[in-house]
C-alpha cells in the first residue's frame, strides 16, 4: 500500500482565524461530543487545515480557496484525526494479532492464518505489508494515530494477501467484505493529499 510521507494534519487547538463562518451541519455517528460541526474559512490561511473543541462544537479552519467538495472531506478526515488523538490507547503486538485473527474470523471465515502481526518503524511509504509464505503482516506505526477502522482495513488488506497475493479482480473481491473500505481509502488518502499541500517556510498561519 504505498503512500506518500510525511503528511500534514493538525488536530490541536488553535486561534480562530479571520473569514468567514458556515454550519458544516451535524455527523451524530460521531458520537454527541462531535456532533456539531463549524467550519471557518480564512483567506490568510492557504496550506493549512486544523481543527479543536469548542464545547459541544469542532471548530474546523480551512483555507477560503476550498470547493465544497474538498470542505465535505477534509471535515470528515479532521474528525478522525481528532477522534484517534482523543483514542491514547495503543495496541500491542499481541493484541494487533488477536484482532487480526477475529478480522479474518468475521470477514475470510478465518481462512486468512497469520503468524505474525506486528508494528514497525521502518515503513514510511507503505501503511502495510506481508509475506503470504510466511504468514507474516507488518503495519506502519504511522497508522496508530488513526481510527480504528482505519488500522482494521489495513489488516483486513493485509490479511487478504495471505489468500491473494497480487491485486487483481480476486483481491478486491475479498475487500468488498469489509464495509468501511470506502471510507478507510478516503482518510487515508486524505492524509497523503494533506501532505501534497504547498508549504510556504517561515509562514504564520492565522
Amino acid at each position: 500500500m504505498p503512500v506518500d510521507p510525511s503528511p500534514r494534519l493538525t488536530g490541536e487547538n488553535t486561534a480562530r482565524g479571520a473569514g468567514t463562518t458556515r454550519n458544516a451541519g451535524r455527523h451524530p455517528h460521531r458520537g454527541p461530543a462531535t456532533s456539531a460541526v463549524e467550519v471557518r474559512r480564512s483567506a490568510r490561511r492557504s496550506r493549512t487545515v486544523s481543527a479543536y473543541r469548542e464545547g459541544d462544537r469542532t471548530i474546523v479552519l480551512i483555507p477560503a480557496r476550498m470547493s465544497e467538495a474538498e470542505e465535505r472531506r477534509w471535515v470528515d478526515v479532521m474528525l478522525d484525526k481528532l477522534a484517534a488523538q482523543e483514542s491514547k490507547r495503543v495496541l500491542g503486538d499481541r493484541e494487533l494479532h488477536e484482532r487480526a485473527e477475529r478480522l479474518s474470523e468475521q470477514y475470510f471465515d478465518g481462512q486468512a492464518k497469520p503468524a505474525s502481526v506486528r508494528w514497525v518503524t521502518n515503513q514510511n511509504t507503505r501503511w502495510g505489508s506481508c509475506t503470504p509464505a510466511e504468514g507474516s503482516i507488518r503495519l506502519s506505526h504511522r497508522l496508530q494515530a488513526m481510527p480504528e477502522y482505519v488500522v482494521d482495513y489495513v489488516l483486513v488488506h493485509e490479511l487478504a494477501h495471505l489468500l491473494v497475493p497480487g491485486h487483481g479482480p480476486r483481491f478486491w473481491r475479498l475487500l468488498e467484505a469489509y464495509p468501511r473500505t470506502e471510507r478507510a481509502r478516503g482518510y487515508l488518502e486524505g492524509v497523503v493529499a494533506a501532505g501534497r499541500l504547498p508549504h510556504v517556510p517561515g509562514a504564520r498561519e492565522e
